[in-house]
């Protein structure tokens, strides 16, 4: 089987779960989210807070790992970035977003899974946004 194959049969399966992980918590559920946003229910703070041990204990042991990705061949590290205007500036539209429709992108798209429709407007927001920050991106010569 090509590499681009299993790059692909990889990244569904991980989306499966990802999405099935983000349904089975609720997080699809803009009015959950909001609530969370609104501090009246911080449930959705465990669901994240595990994420985000897992995936801090699954890099740790990758980046020290000195190994290659199996499907990619590249070998495990970390990307940096500077905290610059692009990041802040970005951060800040995305919670803006977040706040608004109750659903982070990853989760509009799951959302999709469970016949949360609606959602489609804010997806739809979302590609047009990052369309609007392509060409402004373009036209800066960056």
């Amino acid at each position: 089987m090509k590499q681009e194959r299993k790059v692909l049969i990889a990244t569904f399966i991980g989306g499966l779960v990802f999405g099935v992980g983000l349904a089975v918590s609720k997080m699809t559920h803009p009015e959950v989210v909001l609530d969370f946003l609104q501090l009246d229910d911080l449930g959705l703070l465990l669901v994240m807070g595990g994420g985000a041990v897992v995936a801090a204990i699954g890099f740790h042991i990758a980046t020290r790992s000195g190994k290659v990705a199996p499907l990619t061949g590249k070998k495990y590290g970390l990307r940096k970035r500077d905290l610059d205007k692009d990041v802040m500036v970005g951060g800040v539209i995305f919670g803006i977003g977040w706040g608004i429709s109750g659903i982070c992108p990853g989760a509009a798209f799951a959302s999709l899974g469970i016949g949360n429709y609606v959602i489609i407007w804010a997806i739809v927001g979302m590609i047009f946004g990052a369309h609007i920050h392509g060409c402004v991106k373009e036209s800066q010569g960056n």
